[in-house]
């Protein structure tokens, strides 16, 4: 019996068939068609990377300069429609994405792309340059599911830590995260939609850490208090990265795309958060406050600061960034991240204001080493920040909402909204006072 094909949604365009008549001569030497199909190339792959709208335009703009045309575009989330100019003709198209995600390698490599094109790539032919972007464009996963899965486990195990988990919780989360992102990673390569990997991925992180701590109640007849940290198994699915470039692209009024961010990050916080909630009815989990670790200020410093550094870094490698990109955030979030927790207890910060301050750390810092590393600045700054994202003020409020008391859902909401616009804000004015490009709005 046969079976019928896939069909796929979006086709693939043929980029090779621009450079036709065009196989001899130097990119600045082309046409208009040619010189416009490499821009709009280099600027979907910038967008599938996950990166903001304000980057894509520079680097689409740049390699316009260039080529001696001018280059307009207008730019979302998974599309660009852009024109070309070149003082007689003009030519227009739209592009678009099946979907999109988060690859910090890939945008590495496209960023040294854009930078050397004024010493290298006007001479080539536009044919060359297609293929030195395939072979970028091929640069998909630099880790295995398995991998994948373990870094959200430390990432998520190290989350589980600053928001007040202990031991169990932490031992629990690791394996409810791992499982959760494992699942995730292999329905991803097969192209599952992303609602079915969302809610599958979800639902078996809670299943494991509810079976992890019902098995270590059985064994060491622990308390059914550490039930609590289920929340952190699922932290690993937070969209942090487009939730931060919602607020840039809103900062440099580059509104479609901040919109379609913005609500793309709250599609996945529903699902997300309304599958954890459905879970927990399921299995009777009560997300309620930890236990008291009851640890001395010092020693609490000490340990905030190498949890922040191994959930930044499990957070990076899910972004398929090299291990030296990750560990360069590692470094900006353990010291950001800390901070932003030391100004809560010991001065009594509001959550807020020290998620701006930690932000405006990380921007500050990574604006420091960026130049010296060669990596993107997005690529290390938001990383960095992630781990400041409110997951679990998030999920209290749907949590809250489902239960019906909306006294307490609006109090978390409030709180997790305060402190999502902070973030994006903090790297917003580290890199106006750091970047003069950026601080003007032309």
């Amino acid at each position: 019996m046969s079976t019928n094909p896939i069909t796929p949604n979006h086709m693939s365009i043929y980029w090779h068939d621009y450079t036709a008549h065009a196989k001899n001569i130097p990119a600045i030497q082309s046409g208009l068609s040619e010189k416009s199909s490499l821009i709009g190339r280099v600027g979907l792959i910038l967008l599938s990377c996950g990166t903001g709208a304000w980057r894509v335009r520079s680097s689409m703009n740049t390699l316009a300069e260039e080529l001696g045309i001018t280059c307009n575009a207008n730019i979302g989330l998974l599309s660009i429609d852009y024109s070309c100019f070149d003082g007689k003709n003009s030519v227009s198209h739209s592009l678009s994405l099946s979907s999109t995600g988060v690859n910090t390698s890939k945008l590495d490599r496209m960023e040294r792309f854009v930078n050397n094109f004024a010493r290298f790539g006007k001479e080539m032919t536009v044919g060359q340059l297609h293929s030195q972007l395939d072979e970028i464009d091929k640069i998909h996963g630099h880790y295995s599911p398995a991998m994948l899965g373990l870094a959200s486990a430390l990432a998520c195990c190290a989350f589980c830590f600053l928001l007040g988990g202990g031991v169990i919780e932490m031992l629990c989360t690791f394996l409810g995260a791992g499982a959760g992102n494992y699942l995730r990673a292999r329905l991803t390569r097969r192209h599952y939609t992303l609602f079915l990997c969302i809610m599958s991925s979800v639902a078996l992180a809670c299943l494991v850490y509810a079976g992890s701590i019902q098995l270590i109640e059985e064994i060491f007849s622990v308390s059914s208090s550490h039930e609590a940290g289920y929340i952190c198994s699922m932290l690993f699915i937070i969209p942090g990265f487009p939730f931060i470039t919602s607020g840039i692209d809103f900062a440099k009024q580059d509104m479609r795309s901040g919109l379609e961010r913005l609500i793309y990050a709250v599609m996945i916080i529903v699902v997300a958060t309304v599958t954890a909630w459905a879970m927990a009815l399921l299995l009777n989990l009560q997300p309620e406050e930890f236990p008291s670790l009851a640890l001395s200020p010092v020693l609490l410093f000490f340990l905030r600061l190498a949890a922040s550094f191994c959930g930044v870094f499990g957070f990076s490698i899910m972004f398929n960034s090299p291990i030296p990109l990750a560990a360069s955030a590692a470094w900006i979030g353990m010291i950001a991240n800390t901070l932003r927790l030391e100004l809560v207890d010991l001065l009594s910060c509001p959550p807020a204001v020290a998620a701006f301050l930690g932000a405006l750390t990380a921007g500050l810092l990574s604006s420091l080493i960026q130049k010296p590393l060669g990596y993107p600045r997005i690529s290390i700054t938001v990383p960095s920040i992630v781990i400041m994202v409110p997951g679990l003020y998030l999920y209290r409020a749907v949590y809250n909402l489902g239960e019906m008391s909306l006294g307490d859902s609006a109090s978390w909401l409030a709180s997790a909204l305060l402190i999502v616009l902070a973030l994006p804000l903090g790297l917003v004015f580290a890199r106006i006072f750091t970047d003069r490009s950026f601080r003007h709005c032309t």
